[in-house]
């Protein structure tokens, strides 16, 4: 059974103006998210600025998350490393903590081999009793995973369960479920591609979108799910400006602005992530007003 069908939100870590995690926000985001429809929260990801997380932030905002969301829908903890031991702690952790799965980036950096990626995944999945999901993000982390090496991976690891596509190769995601035999829980990674991977096999989206339009993102991938493709495309379509806009920077520097200009109040990025850039401010405005976004 999948960990979750639909839209996972890839959700911000809010901030204090003095950088500190502000958890008091991350519940009324979390909440908010939930009765919106929001099928999972995904935490300490790209989006939770991980990279810029001490291990103990880490650790303690996956404990909040868990916490917080009450088993409403399930909470699945980012908890990859370039260091293979590293990631083992976390996962530990977050596993003790209550979650429901991880997330698994590639090692980023050290660019690891195809055989050192499967010893990296099958030690960090033999330390833990929760389903992984793999992250595959190529332009972040430098550091592709094989569909070959996927198919190995899933074929001979039984908690290693599902991959986020984010190397925005169809005819990979492709590969993958042909090599997989269909046996893998596919997600896009990538908010502007969420009908394509749904159209290879795909049964949802960890979306940084979801963070400014959590009732849209779900209804598009159910609306594919339950067999309304026309509904999904056009809503795909109708998205993919805003889309671009949140990818206009790197994320999540577009994401943290929007919420700010809806009202959030998230607080600062870390550095060295900086504040948007003030022509791209107005482009991410304008992209957020056009798709129906009232800004504070």
């Amino acid at each position: 059974m999948a960990l979750f069908k639909g839209a996972g939100v890839a959700i911000v870590t809010p901030m204090k103006d003095n950088y500190e995690v502000n958890y008091d926000k991350l519940e009324e985001i979390i909440n908010d998210q939930i009765a919106n429809g929001t099928d999972a929260i995904i935490i300490t990801g790209t989006t939770g600025e991980s990279s810029t997380l001490s291990e103990e932030e880490h650790s303690e905002c996956i404990r909040a998350a868990v916490s917080m969301v009450k088993k409403r829908v399930p909470v699945i903890a980012g908890t990859g490393s370039n260091s293979t031991q590293t990631a083992i702690q976390l996962s530990t952790d977050a596993a003790r903590a209550g979650v429901d799965g991880l997330l698994l980036v590639t090692p980023y950096y050290n660019k690891a081999t195809q055989g050192g990626l499967i010893n990296h995944y099958t030690r960090i999945a033999a330390a833990v009793d929760v389903p992984v999901i793999l992250y595959n993000v190529p332009s972040r982390t430098g550091c592709n995973i094989q569909p070959a090496t996927v198919a190995a991976l899933v074929k001979n690891v039984e908690n290693i369960v599902g991959i986020k596509e984010a190397s925005g190769d169809v005819t990979a995601a492709l590969k993958i479920m042909r090599l997989t035999d269909g046996e893998i829980d596919l997600y896009s990674g990538e908010d502007g591609m969420v009908v394509p991977l749904l159209a290879a096999g795909g049964i949802g989206v960890i979306s940084v979108l979801s963070n400014v339009a959590p009732k849209f993102t779900h209804d598009m991938v159910m609306s594919y799910l339950n067999g309304d493709c026309q509904k999904a495309l056009e809503m795909q379509l109708k998205a993919l400006p805003l889309c671009d806009a949140l990818f206009c920077e790197v994320n999540p520097i577009p994401v943290k602005k929007a919420m700010n200009l809806m009202g959030w109040n998230v607080g600062p990025l870390r550095e060295p992530l900086t504040e948007m850039e003030p022509e791209h401010v107005k482009v991410l405005a304008k992209a957020m007003e056009d798709f129906g976004i009232t800004l504070a």
